[in-house]
């Protein structure tokens, strides 16, 4: 079987890491060699860099600078983990990847998304998810979950309504744009429900892949 990359999208508070937590651990069960990282960060590179993009006292940051920290993370992280690891054929669960930006650098901060698409490019050559999963939630419902954990809290959480409404809405957007790469999964329902909704998504790719 060739290597499977996977990616997990979403706005704040989707529950991205406990999905990708729990399809590993099937995965696992099953036989597969699983990567489990995340962006920014999954380097010792990115992590440092993560740190100073999500930090509280980070909020003079602009947006154009938010994106070039976060794609010389993804380089990093791209060169270092992800590629490694589909050479060694294994399935690599990604929180956050190129979609992210788009969405959050694109959608909520206005940026251009042709030039945001061009330093994409640059920092990820032609690497490309198997499969995007979209974990999709009302932005109110999301943000409640995040607040209700305030030593996660993170100056992206600390946003504006408004900026996580358009986060959103560009992520429905990418996903409607190019369905046959997403899957859309509605992230306001019991933990096991969504989770049983993508282990049986993930299965067709494995089998696809496979094939």
């Amino acid at each position: 079987m060739a290597g499977v990359f996977i990616t997990f999208e979403g706005p704040e508070g989707a529950g991205k890491s406990t999905q990708i937590r729990l399809l590993a651990q099937q995965l696992e069960a099953q036989g597969f060699q699983v990567v489990v990282t995340r962006e920014p960060g999954g380097t010792a590179i990115g992590e440092r860099i993560r740190t100073i993009l999500l930090d509280r006292g980070s909020a003079a940051m602009v947006p154009e600078t938010e994106t070039l920290l976060l794609s010389a993370a993804r380089a990093q992280h791209v060169h270092e983990v992800i590629l490694p690891a589909l050479e060694h054929e294994q399935v690599v669960l990604c929180d956050r990847f190129v979609e992210s930006t788009l969405a959050y650098q694109g959608g909520g901060r206005g940026l251009s998304f042709e030039a945001l698409r061009a330093v994409q490019v640059f920092a990820v050559g032609s690497l490309r998810p198997d499969l995007r999963i979209l974990l999709d939630i009302e932005v109110e419902r999301g943000l409640a979950r995040r607040m209700g954990d305030a030593g996660s809290v993170n100056r992206m959480d600390e946003e504006g309504i408004a900026f996580h409404r358009r986060v959103r809405q560009a992520y429905r957007d990418l996903a409607s744009e190019e369905p046959e790469g997403w899957r859309v999964i509605d992230a306001d329902r019991p933990v096991a429900e969504i989770a049983n909704e993508v282990r049986d998504t993930v299965r067709n790719i494995l089998i696809d892949t496979d094939g």
